[in-house]
């Protein structure tokens, strides 16, 4: 893909989203018509070592966003980041001006050239980009289809933006409706049933690779939503200690009575000495277990061989680590090909799916094309009340006879011929926005009663 390229989806449609009305707060100033786009990279696209590379810290994630809409084109951003995907997603004043402030943001924050990871994008626009956001809160994008976690992270990834100002109407409009339909997959099909989540598919890999969990040992690092997965369902799969270290030890103790013990990174080193498995989720911006620190812990566990899971993004735990004799690591990519093996049963679902997420996308594209023709049929309005009353005016003396009665009578047969004038432009108006022959009759009705732009 170039920069020249609108779209890998190969159709490019016309609509343009409009933000014409103002925004209460934040650092967003609406600049006219824009368009939605998105652009990202998933396990699908990009191996998982540029994937890494390219996700974000959380901490710096106002930053970001602030970074993202002071940029030349872009008014509206959201960032999704999680452990298999990096979504940005933007309103922009139009597709290449927004496409090259996105991919050099990308370039700033990650300190990649473009060269090394343009070809790993997935870059969509307007209609497109609005079914790719529905495709990935539905689940029908995840590693684990149907998975219920992402759905969640979708919701945080805008209220993080909202929080910090850096969304408007068009983006709110669009994470609303992506909430919706998120919501809709689970309630009105059975793409979730089964294995619901990341942290579900990581633990029952494990247990495949271990033999089931009862009467074994596990650890999990990392005290965010990931981890509360995986230690509910270790729980749930009969482990005899659960343990949770976290930087912050008090976030493990959080974690729920599977809890056996808690405490801090601090305690990695004695714990890799003594577990079955330890699963690694935390939202670190760099290895939390290297290749030295564990070949020091193996060799005190005279032979007894080791599970790692590593689910985080970018990776806890250095790649390198396979290569101990003893040691057995399982990454997001092992975790792709085996959710792949279970897919056939969530697969029937994705027709289903697939029709809910299409509805929800016209029920969107009808709000948006509504919301473009708004302020113009209210200016429209605005203009012909003006012209009726400033004719009134100058005819005044002729309706210096009639009482109030006859007056209001006047002024109700003129705005009622007026509105029957309007009707069936503003029809026309309506059911044409959005298209090209909506744009005509927009430009149409703007030069014939001299309407600003």
């Amino acid at each position: 893909m170039t920069a020249d390229s609108p779209s890998r989806s190969g159709h490019r449609f016309d609509r343009l989203l409009d933000t014409v009305f103002n925004t209460p707060h934040g650092f967003l100033t609406p600049r006219g018509k824009s368009t939605i786009v998105a652009i990202g990279a998933t396990h699908r696209s990009a191996p998982l070592a540029l994937l890494e590379r390219l996700s974000f810290d959380e901490a710096q994630l106002a930053k970001y966003l602030g970074d993202l809409v002071e940029r030349d084109h872009i008014n509206e951003a959201v960032i999704l980041s999680t452990c298999n995907r990096v979504e940005i997603v933007v309103s922009a004043e139009k597709f290449h001006g927004g496409y090259q402030d996105v991919r050099n943001f990308i370039s700033d924050v990650t300190f990649l050239l473009p060269e090394e990871f343009v070809d790993s994008l997935v870059v969509t626009h307007d209609a497109d980009a609005v079914r790719h956001l529905f495709d990935v809160a539905a689940g029908l994008d995840s590693v684990v289809i149907g998975e219920h976690e992402i759905l969640g992270q979708v919701r945080n990834a805008w209220q993080a933006a909202q929080e910090v100002g850096s969304v408007g109407p068009t983006l709110n409009l669009l994470f609303r409706n992506a909430v919706e339909v998120g919501k809709r997959a689970r309630n009105e099909t059975a793409i979730s049933r089964h294995v619901t989540s990341v942290s579900h598919a990581s633990v029952i890999m494990a247990e495949r690779h271990l033999g089931g969990f009862p009467g074994r040992t596990a650890a999990v690092v990392g005290a965010g939503s990931m981890a509360r997965g995986v230690v509910d369902f270790l729980a749930a799969d009969g482990a005899d200690e659960i343990i949770v270290l976290n930087r912050t030890p008090g976030r493990g103790a959080q974690l729920g009575a599977a809890v056996s013990r808690s405490g801090g990174l601090d305690q990695l080193h004695s714990v890799l000495a003594t577990v079955d498995a330890v699963f690694f989720a935390t939202a670190a911006p760099r290895h939390v277990l290297s290749y030295r620190e564990l070949e020091d812990a193996m060799a005190v566990r005279e032979g007894r061989e080791l599970l790692l899971v590593d689910i985080a993004m970018p990776r806890d735990v250095e790649p390198e680590v396979s290569q101990i004799p003893g040691v057995s690591l399982l990454d997001m990519d092992a975790l792709s090909r085996f959710a792949a093996e279970g897919l056939s049963k969530r697969r029937r679902e994705i027709p289903a799916v697939r029709l809910l997420v299409e509805e929800q996308l016209e029920r969107f594209l009808s709000e948006t094309s509504a919301r473009e023709v708004a302020p113009l049929i209210v200016e429209l309005r605005r203009r012909t009340e003006q012209i009726v009353a400033a004719e009134r005016d100058r005819h005044a003396s002729k309706f210096a006879s009639l009482d109030d009665e006859q007056l209001a009578a006047v002024d109700a047969l003129l705005n009622s011929t007026v509105g029957k004038l309007l009707h069936e432009p503003i029809l026309a108006l309506k059911s044409s926005a959005g298209s090209p022959r909506g744009d005509r009759l927009v430009g149409t009705l703007r030069e014939l009663f001299g309407l600003s732009e």
